[in-house]
């Protein structure tokens, strides 16, 4: 049993050591990386054009934006529905939504995100700024 707590141990103290190694810089462009993780903050609003109740009106809120591969995860805080699974096209150093499943445009670089994105009767706003 021992031996067995010892070796778990060694393991958290390794991934721990990896985590803090592949954790993204303030600087890294999310187009530039296959991982990305990155919090942004600034104004975020939602708005359900089907019920009005669920709308969230705009104010100070925070972003958790990841990727995988060349898909996007946008965790919304305020109680706003998180977007999941959008893919980006490239154009030169900002990344702009082209999927089918949804209009409008989402640019985000190192340093800014803007969203103005509806799918689904729901509108996603945003202006912020890494942090």
């Amino acid at each position: 049993m021992r031996k067995f707590i010892q070796i778990l141990g060694l393991g958290v103290f390794i991934l721990t050591i990896l985590v803090g190694f592949t954790g993204c810089s303030k600087d890294d462009d999310p187009a530039d990386n296959d991982i990305f993780i990155g919090k942004y903050e600034g104004t975020i609003a939602f708005d359900d054009l089907k019920d009005d109740s669920k709308d969230v009106a705009s104010g100070n809120g925070v972003i958790t934006v990841t990727k995988f591969g060349d898909s996007y995860n946008f965790a919304f805080g305020n109680g706003i529905p998180d977007l999941n699974g959008v893919d980006f096209e490239k154009k030169g150093n900002v990344l702009i939504s082209i999927g089918s499943a949804g209009t409008g445009a989402i640019r985000i670089d190192a340093g800014k995100l803007t969203i103005g994105y509806t799918k689904d009767d729901r509108v996603w706003t945003a202006d912020c700024e890494r942090k």
